[in-house]
């Protein structure tokens, strides 16, 4: 009898260990996941401006776990600190990227009631002066008479690397373009996106037509007809410098711009 006792003690003790050892594991595995969440929010300056209050509750809450990992036995209690301090560092990330498209959008709506506020600003000025003013600045824009039609080059400054988003840099020249099109209702535009060799080949296509889209709508915006406006993308097709240089590539970011003739006849596509 006591032969048996010790030896189902000895059994006792060993699933135990066994139990405590893979508890013990995933206590880690889970401080181990909330600290490199919490390293992520912390060092996101967009965070710890937005939503510090959940930063710091995730950092108190990773501290906690950390402090219970040294004692043994308490797995539980580490697992569960370490999920409150990943569930703030998620709600931080999360509110974060609300607030950061709610100031993206309030920000596109007033770039779009300045341009607007310019363009009525510009419609006092003699309708015959606009006209001629603005057929010299579009031609003087223009770099090149081609059998598409006159071409007006929109180059890769008024767009940010790898996105379609137009800046505000290109608000001077979109709003010439506006003008004129209402000054000339006859004429109808073609707006072609390309690219430089970066990236794969769908991708880029994508890219292209996205950027050309987003000087379309713009334009369509400000109150140009959808139907005067045709949007293509060539992405890395028809380079206008080699690709082998930043300063070529940078040259291959474009947008282009080609205007119909006075009766609204455009030039072939490619």
């Amino acid at each position: 009898m006591s032969l048996n006792k010790s030896v189902m003690g000895g059994v006792l003790l060993a699933s135990c260990a066994s139990l405590f050892g893979c508890a013990g594991q995933h206590s880690d595995a889970a401080l181990q996941q909330a600290a490199t969440q919490f390293q992520k929010v912390k060092e996101d300056s967009n965070v710890l401006r937005i939503a510090p209050k959940d930063v710091i509750r995730a950092g108190e809450s990773l501290a906690r776990a950390d402090r219970l990992s040294s004692y043994w036995g308490s797995g539980e209690d580490v697992a569960h600190y370490a999920y409150l301090s990943q569930r703030y560092s998620d709600i931080a990330l999360e509110h974060t990227e609300q607030v950061l498209n709610q100031e993206r959008a309030a920000k596109l709506e007033l770039e779009r009631q300045r341009l607007q506020l310019a363009l009525r600003e510009a419609k006092l000025l003699s309708v015959q002066q606009q006209g001629k003013w603005l057929e010299e600045q579009i031609i003087s824009l223009a770099t090149t008479q081609t059998d598409r039609g006159l071409v007006m080059t929109l180059g890769d400054v008024l767009f940010d690397t790898g996105e379609a988003d137009l800046k505000s840099s290109a608000n001077r020249t979109v709003l010439k373009l506006v003008q004129f099109l209402q000054l000339n209702p006859k004429r109808v535009v073609r707006i072609e996106g390309y690219t430089d060799s970066t990236g794969g080949r769908q991708d880029n296509l994508k890219l292209s037509r996205d950027r050309a889209q987003a000087v379309a709508d713009v334009l369509i915006d400000l109150g140009i007809d959808e139907k005067r406006i045709q949007v293509e993308g060539y992405g890395d097709e028809y380079p206008v410098e080699a690709n082998a240089s930043e300063r070529g590539r940078a040259q291959n970011r474009r947008v282009e711009i080609v205007f119909s003739d006075e009766k609204g006849q455009l030039g072939a596509a490619r």
